[in-house]
């Protein structure tokens, strides 16, 4: 009866499986969509001035380290500054960003007050808001108390995020078990004692997410400081790589410039999340024994 029914069950399976590989195709196509210009830019970065536009597109070149060694010295190493300027701006922003979403979330998860709600509605909707919609509003208010063209310009507006909170809620209200606060609060335990040795290191894996989301966003966030900036000291790598590339239509040379900053400025985030991936992998297996 086995041997018929693995004999049954064998067409079956051939039939099906042409479907199964439908999706395994579909990420494929989308990986390499997603892989092919950074491609594009490791390759073009190694060019000399002379290779870049007279070789073939996928043709690796021989001018890697001085494309690198030109860039450091452009403008006595300015870029290194918009590099440090970004790290300031996403590691900062990233890191209050999830400190405040954590407590956020935590509270409006576990804690029942009048306004909770509505307060969580306000949320859902100011994650509806387009972020180009604030950015004009955002300057005029900052201008008016004289913030603008400083750092606090692009680090505070990035602290409160919406979607972060509504994640940190969501995680909250699955990772932490009511029983175990309520045992907490017969032993004696205040709020803060709570929060801190109980509910944070629960929510260490979502904390993660929300800080790799945050970092990867204000590193890419381009029209926040290009609205509240005017110094180019202190400018993000974003808005310096885009004056490179507007000088860059009346000096060609620097198009070598450009691909091996865009190139340097992709590592970090790919050390990020290498780094970090070991914390959701932690998440996983845990999810996989409690269950």
């Amino acid at each position: 009866m086995a041997t018929t029914t693995l004999a049954g069950a064998g067409p079956r399976a051939r039939a099906r499986r042409p479907y199964g590989i439908a999706p395994t195709a579909i990420l494929l196509l989308g990986a390499l969509y997603c892989l092919l210009p950074v491609s594009w830019v490791l390759i073009a970065a190694t060019k000399s001035k002379a290779e870049l536009f007279s070789t073939s597109t996928f043709t690796p070149g021989t001018g890697l380290l001085s494309n690198i060694s030109d860039l450091a010295d452009y403008r006595g190493g300015v870029f290194w500054l918009w590099m440090l300027n970004t790290l300031l701006y996403a590691g900062g922003g990233a890191l209050l960003s999830t400190a405040v979403s954590a407590v956020s979330g935590y509270a409006l998860a576990k804690y029942s007050f009048r306004g909770r709600n509505l307060i969580f509605n306000l949320l859902i909707g100011g994650i509806l808001v387009p972020a180009v919609v604030l950015a004009v509003p955002q300057y005029l208010l900052f201008s008016k108390i004289g913030l603008a063209d400083t750092y606090w310009s692009v680090l505070l507006p990035q602290i409160l995020h919406p979607y972060s909170i509504y994640l940190a809620r969501i995680y909250a209200t699955a990772a932490i078990p009511d029983a175990l606060l309520e045992a907490g609060r017969i032993d004696g335990a205040g709020h803060l004692l709570l929060l801190r040795r109980v509910a944070l290191p629960l929510m260490l894996p979502g904390m993660v997410t929300i800080f790799l989301f945050q970092f990867v966003a204000i590193w890419n966030n381009f029209l926040l400081p290009f609205i509240m900036l005017g110094d180019d000291q202190k400018f993000p790598l974003t808005v310096g790589l885009y004056t490179l590339l507007a000088a860059g239509a009346n000096q060609p040379s620097l198009y070598n410039l450009i691909l091996t900053g865009t190139l340097i400025s992709i590592i970090p985030l790919i050390a990020l999340f290498l780094t970090m991936q070991r914390y959701w992998r932690t998440d996983l297996a845990g999810g996989a024994v409690k269950s």
